[in-house]
């Protein structure tokens, strides 16, 4: 007696561990426009392990039927998963490029641990958001202008709207684009192997503080790059994990997520200031004309994103 009562109860948190999978996957494959739905949104990766833990939970209460059930949605969730979890085939013949992408905290991370990233890994581009004026002075005595010379930056007196790109190599055609209301810039970097380049750093307002800003500067986002032919970075703390549809719309063009090209998938960044965080992946470097051989997070000190490091292998 004892037993069947025990497999009743684990039949009835499976079930619920599925229905929450369930849920996970309307999230991430509905377009959504509302707010909450959206916010929502953002877990639905941790949702979808609710496949995984139910189909655990009916074959210990052998309920054999229930597990099919499970099977079929477990399946759903991999179909949306796991393709980020698979390296791209192709291989890139022209220069390495080495991006890394930061959000610096209204200018408050460590600009030393900033520097020391970019001097240990490399990094040839930086992509930086919410950088402040003080900030600029930080990175600078730090030695960052030492080793990426060359830099567009559209700062922000205090507060997360300021943004900037560093470079090793000569940088023009600075723009700042209009209807953002953080700042959201690009610059053609002048590569000696590859030519013109340009690198795109982007932060659109949080959904959380204004859902509708947000929504339009993701499409705007979208018609920017679908504007841009390759080769082409871009550094971003897009304030959108890849549960999100808006995301998922800037790769059906020319551009692809550097962590999907490595296999490495969701990459978590945020936040990174919390003892149980990172839980969402918001920061994202993506590609176009190049494949990425490796990508990781870095702990900045000071901030509350992880930063994102990535080593691309531009097309010839």
């Amino acid at each position: 007696m004892m037993r069947k009562w025990v497999e009743r109860a684990l039949l009835v948190l499976g079930w619920g561990a599925v229905v929450a999978a369930v849920v996970g996957i309307v999230l991430h494959v509905v377009d959504w426009r509302q707010k909450s739905m959206v916010l929502l949104a953002s877990g639905a990766m941790w949702l979808m392990l609710g496949a995984v833990v139910g189909l655990v939970l009916m074959l210990l209460a052998r309920g054999w039927r229930s597990s099919g059930a499970a099977v079929l949605v477990l399946a759903g969730a991999a179909w949306l998963v796991v393709p980020s979890y698979i390296p791209e085939a192709r291989a890139a013949e022209g220069p390495e490029l080495v991006v890394m992408q930061s959000n610096i905290l209204f200018g408050q991370a460590d600009p030393v641990a900033v520097v020391g990233a970019v001097r240990d890994n490399n990094v040839d581009v930086l992509t930086v958001e919410e950088l402040t004026i003080d900030s600029i002075v930080g990175l600078r005595g730090a030695g960052l202008e030492e080793r990426l010379p060359y830099s567009y930056l559209e700062p922000a007196a205090s507060g997360g709207g300021g943004t900037g790109i560093y470079s090793r190599y000569p940088l023009r055609d600075t723009k700042k684009y209009d209807g953002f209301i953080m700042s959201n810039i690009s610059a053609t970097m002048e590569h000696p192997q590859r030519g013109p380049m340009p690198v795109f750093a982007f932060h659109p307002i949080p959904p959380n503080i204004d859902f509708a800003a947000w929504s339009a500067e993701m499409r705007a986002v979208d018609e920017i790059l679908a504007a841009t032919s390759a080769p082409a970075i871009v550094g971003a703390d897009f304030n959108a994990t890849h549960d999100h549809s808006a995301y998922r719309a800037l790769l059906d063009g020319a551009f692809a997520s550097a962590a999907d090209q490595t296999g490495d998938g969701v990459l978590l960044t945020y936040p990174a200031d919390r003892r149980w965080g990172p839980v969402i992946g918001i920061d994202h470097i993506l590609v176009a004309g190049g494949v990425a051989e490796q990508i990781r997070t870095l702990t900045i000190p000071g901030s509350d994103h992880r930063a994102v490091l990535a080593t691309i292998r531009m097309d010839l």
